[in-house]
């Protein structure tokens, strides 16, 4: 039986509805359609038993196929069900940069997040031979993705997620990590900066630090002060992350034969060119046996049956999905690279009593990793046996002398050695937000529980709302168990743990898993800029791959609000609850308000590339208790080819500014439209539309004139900005608070992602 919010991720995300067929009835359904696809791959004789195990894995949640899986599988339609790809090398020039520019958007459109690596374009102001010209950077060129993206997206695909990165040593370093202070730029792109051992070095010993590009030192600067301006930039606007990219290449299993260079968009999977993962994860909150009772333990003999079984059915995915490009499917059938992991971790640890923050919680949480990952060894060395074929490449003494191969059995490595291994990497720990949503709510992925519980705005269908609240799976199972009794010890929040509790965690994880983890450390908005540098520094010290860490900020917004006290149900004082509460916008109409008879104003003159005619932009403001407020706004121009929509633009937008309240997003929605037969370059960056360069002009009002904006009750809207380059004054409508799809304030960001705890919504996905 589902829950309220589990139907409903899965109705809106994962049911299959075919045209002019009856659509699934239940997620069973949606599970056998998985089943019956992923067993297409089997000897006709035991596909229908192979399709029955793979159902009872998934019946009860406790193996949940990640989204692309669940949705795509067994449904004809022209998609990929691989959640996440790096992207092949960015030659230097422009055929190679569009050609690539292609290649993401076809994969995009196909459902698939992929990552790219934009060290090989040369730095900004290089010479371009032949055409006299200097080149603009590859932060410029990662502005044309990103409008690649947001027009896929327009066409009715699933939210593109792209990851960008950079080597530490590329002149254009510096522009890359301030890329994203401006919030509406590259807002689909996730950022990585890659550091190497090299770095790490000359910034314990303050050294100078040369900046190259192909073998020519553009420049040096202070080592100490290139990484303290990542520092600063990830406490100030959570960008960029980084990624210890050495050791990422010298642990990852496959280093004989790949070089990476990215990570898909969230992190997890270090991935080499054209290089794909599938993801699945196994629900520990689903495997516990009597928990809240001291006798409460992990189910060893259900897992022991169920990796196998889930490393069989993501290594038949391989074969039966489509592939946007034929060289990601060659890629991914050489080396036949799965990413097992888990979800639900917090809540298995509450269940057994042990506190997520202690050394006893990440003692159990690791064994229950290693376990996994050796089950899953196991399972695709059986697996190479049984089927007489290896992943192609399987190459047995340079794959033995891995670190994690080298460190399994002896008698494992000797089976691995004389029959093979059927996929080169098998463990990674992948975001799992909408997933766990799915599974009735279990925490997320290895993510400490981000609250207890929230309340979800629903609306009906005669357009009145009514409020439902949502718990978290294992406070559902105390109360049904315990009533109302006190939350024990074991029920700790994110907010509860210290930064460097959630990095010890990680830390604790990681020496079991193949390839890498998604996770967030979430920060105090008030922890020091010394102490959130030191995380970074501690993430290197513990052997990480990577490290995230989120401090809510003016530009990204605030994490979970609390929720009022009549809101809160009986508890600990010591484990107060949060609670996500829904934007209630539209509640009480605004009052529109009258013009007087003379209005001051503005008028800003546009050129649009292409059009003989200049375009000017009017906004008049009224003043109100000493304050400009937009009232009004005209468009004109002689092309009279824009004159209908213009008018009909202006009448809108002025009805927007006349009826008050909360008119920001007036700035964003016309920022988010994109030409389809492209943009244009103006004043050194990408705008993707002439409506996009309306909306920086109405922007540039907002600030000029000091406008804030009319707040909600619950989350203000306010407008930042910053100094720009030459002196101009930039800024933007802060609304990273507030989920895109629903509207609620409150988007979590855990797991590398930003994502709603209401509607599910994720940025990842």
């Amino acid at each position: 039986m589902l829950t309220p919010i589990s139907r409903q991720i899965w109705e809106a995300k994962y049911r299959f509805t075919p045209t002019g067929a009856a659509p699934e009835r239940s997620v069973k359904d949606t599970f056998a359609r998985v089943a019956k696809a992923a067993a297409s791959a089997e000897h006709e004789a035991s596909r229908k038993d192979w399709e029955k195990r793979f159902l009872d894995a998934m019946a009860d949640f406790a193996f949940i196929p990640a989204g692309r899986i669940l949705a795509g599988a067994g449904t004809g339609r022209d998609v990929t069900l691989f959640n996440c790809f790096v992207m092949g090398e960015i030659g230097d020039d422009m055929g190679s940069i569009f050609a690539n520019v292609r290649e993401a958007a076809l994969t995009l459109q196909q459902g698939g997040g992929i990552g790219h690596d934009f060290s090989t374009l040369r730095p900004k102001g290089a010479p371009v031979k032949g055409v006299g010209a200097d080149a603009s950077g590859p932060v410029s060129f990662m502005d044309v993705w990103d409008a690649m993206c947001r027009t896929i997206m327009s066409a009715g695909s699933r939210r593109g997620a792209m990851m960008g990165t950079l080597r530490c040593d590329h002149p254009d370093i510096e522009a890359f990590i301030e890329a994203k202070a401006d919030p509406a730029r590259l807002r689909n792109f996730n950022l990585s900066v890659l550091v190497t051992d090299a770095f790490m070095e000359a910034v314990k010993a303050d050294a100078r630090w040369p900046l190259i590009f192909e073998g020519t030192v553009f420049r040096e600067v202070s080592a100490r002060g290139l990484w303290l301006k990542i520092m600063r930039s990830a406490y100030d606007y959570a960008e960029p992350g980084v990624i210890f990219i050495d050791r990422v290449n010298a642990a990852n299993n496959l280093a004989w034969c790949e070089t990476i260079s990215a990570t898909n968009p969230c992190g997890e999977q270090p991935l080499p060119p054209y290089g794909a993962c599938l993801l699945g994860s196994i629900n520990l909150a689903a495997l516990i046996e009597n928990p809240f009772e001291p006798q409460a333990r992990l189910d060893e003999a259900r897992l022991e049956t169920l990796v196998p079984v889930a490393v069989r059915l993501l290594d038949n995915i391989i074969d039966v999905s489509r592939y946007p490009l034929p060289s990601q499917e060659r890629e991914a059938k050489a080396k036949r690279r799965i990413g097992l992991g888990v979800t639900g971790l917090a809540d298995a640890l509450i269940f057994c009593g042990a506190h997520y923050g202690e050394e006893s919680g990440r003692a159990l949480a690791a064994s229950w990793m290693a376990r996994i990952s050796q089950l899953a060894y196991e399972a695709s060395a059986a697996l190479a046996r049984e089927k007489g074929a290896a992943f192609p490449l399987f190459e047995a003494d340079a794959f033995l002398a891995r670190p994690f191969p080298a460190s399994l059995p002896s008698s494992l490595q000797q089976a691995i050695r004389q029959h093979g291994i059927r996929n080169g990497v098998l463990t990674s720990i992948a975001p799992t937000g909408t997933i766990s949503l799915l599974a009735s709510n279990v925490s997320s992925g290895v993510e400490p529980v981000f609250d207890f519980e929230f309340s979800r705005r629903v609306l009906q269908p005669d357009g009145s709302t009514r409020h439902e609240t949502v718990e978290d799976y294992a406070v559902r199972i105390f109360r049904e168990k315990r009533g109302d009794a006190p939350l024990p010890p074991a029920f700790v929040a994110a907010h509860q743990l210290t930064p460097a509790q959630h990095l010890e965690m990680q830390a604790a994880l990681q020496r079991h898993v193949d390839a890498s983890i998604s996770k967030t450390v979430n920060c105090p908005a008030s922890i020091p800029f010394e102490d959130f540098e030191m995380l970074y520094a501690d993430a290197y010290r513990l052997g990480l791959k990577g490290c995230t860490a989120y401090r809510p900020n003016a530009v990204t917004g605030e994490v979970l609000t609390p929720a009022s006290s009549e809101e809160q149900p009986p508890a600990q004082p010591a484990l107060p609850l949060t609670a996500a509460v829904a934007r209630e916008a539209h509640a009480v109409e605004p009052i529109p308000r009258v013009r007087e008879p003379v209005l001051s104003g503005f008028t800003y003159k546009l050129k649009w590339p292409g059009s003989d005619h200049a375009i000017y932009v009017t906004i008049n403001d009224s003043i109100e208790d000493g304050e400009r407020r937009p009232f009004e706004i005209f468009i004109n121009s002689k092309n009279l080819e824009h004159y209908a929509w213009t008018v009909a633009l202006t009448r809108m937008i002025s009805a927007i500014f006349r009826r008050g309240g909360d008119i920001g997003f007036v700035v964003e929605e016309l920022k988010a439209v994109f030409d389809p037969r492209g943009g244009a370059w103006m004043e050194g960056r990408y705008v993707p539309s002439l409506l996009a360069a309306i909306g920086d002009i109405v922007e540039r009002h907002f600030i000029h004139i000091g406008f804030q904006g009319e707040a909600s009750e619950h989350a203000p809207r306010r407008v930042h900005s910053r100094v720009g380059g030459e002196g101009e004054q930039v800024g933007r409508v802060s609304l990273a608070n507030y989920c895109p799809r629903c509207g609620a304030p409150g988007m979590v960001s855990q797991e590398g992602c930003r994502s709603c705890r209401v509607c599910g919504f994720s940025t990842c996905n």
